[in-house]
């Protein structure tokens, strides 16, 4: 038999005592940095270093900065783990111009506000000025223009808050492209339709029509419109059914076109 290798007890006992060392330094190590971790996280916490030092505003065009975050009540200098963020998103949507504000608390020191305004559909022509309004019937009246910008209609004639709400509503649901065509709206109520109204487009066109169910009867427009000639201009009538009618005499159409340009100016 070949002789076993034999290692004495105490020949192992520094290789033991150097590995228990080891495991005992590293336990060490690793408790001092869980004590130095939530040392500073407490004085992180109850120091200035925990302080709002950014305020990041975003998304918004009618409403200032210093406007939202004056409505937020969030103040620079105040604890960022004690702001309510619900709380302050809540207090940013009671603007009539704000449709949703989402509000973040960021380490170490910034909060964001991030804003969706709802989108204006057309102005509103007031002692020669002009005036945004929303799709929610809001006019905002700190918002005064000396021109339209041509993105969106100029609103005439609606007198009746209750029918410019509802005009705007129908504006709101209509396509972009088809907001874009519109120039002026103008409300001319009869004794047998309060909601009547005459649009003048962008490509010469007129429309006759009615508040009621605009934007899905106005729907149909580019359809009608490319299948008419573009050297034929007229009224294309909306409603219960849609047909397009010529003016009839030069008279007509040149009447119909100084009365837009009346509109325009206001």
């Amino acid at each position: 038999m070949g002789k076993k290798n034999v290692v004495s007890i105490e020949e192992r006992i520094p290789t033991l005592k150097q590995e228990r060392k080891k495991k005992a330094n590293r336990r060490l190590i690793f408790y001092l940095s869980i004590f130095f971790f939530l040392i500073s996280i407490i004085v992180y916490l109850q120091s200035p270093l925990s302080d709002v030092r950014t305020i990041a505003v975003s998304g918004n065009s009618f409403v200032s900065d210093e406007r939202v975050i004056e409505q937020s009540g969030i103040a620079k200098g105040e604890n960022l783990w004690t702001i309510n963020e619900t709380q302050a998103s809540r207090s940013i949507k009671e603007n009539p111009v704000i449709q949703n504000a989402d509000v973040n608390a960021k380490l170490p020191w910034t909060v964001d506000i991030s804003i969706t305004e709802f989108n204006h559909v057309g102005y509103v022509a007031q002692n020669e000025s002009y005036f945004p309004i929303l799709g929610s019937g809001d006019v905002l009246k700190d918002m005064e223009q000396q021109t339209a910008d041509g993105n969106a209609p100029l609103l005439i004639g609606f007198s009746d808050d209750d029918y410019l709400k509802e005009m705007t509503q129908e504006l709101k649901n209509l396509p972009e492209s088809i907001l874009k065509l519109i120039s002026e709206i103008h409300w001319q109520p009869t004794d047998d339709n309060e909601r009547k109204i005459k649009l003048y487009m962008n490509d010469g066109y007129i429309v006759d029509g009615t508040i009621r169910d605009f934007a899905d009867n106005m729907s149909v427009y580019p359809s009608i419109v490319s299948q008419l000639d573009p050297e034929s201009k007229g009224i294309i009538h909306i409603g219960a059914g849609a047909y397009f009618e010529p003016f009839t005499t030069p008279d007509e159409e040149s009447s119909d076109e100084e009365e837009s340009g009346s509109g325009n100016d206001g």
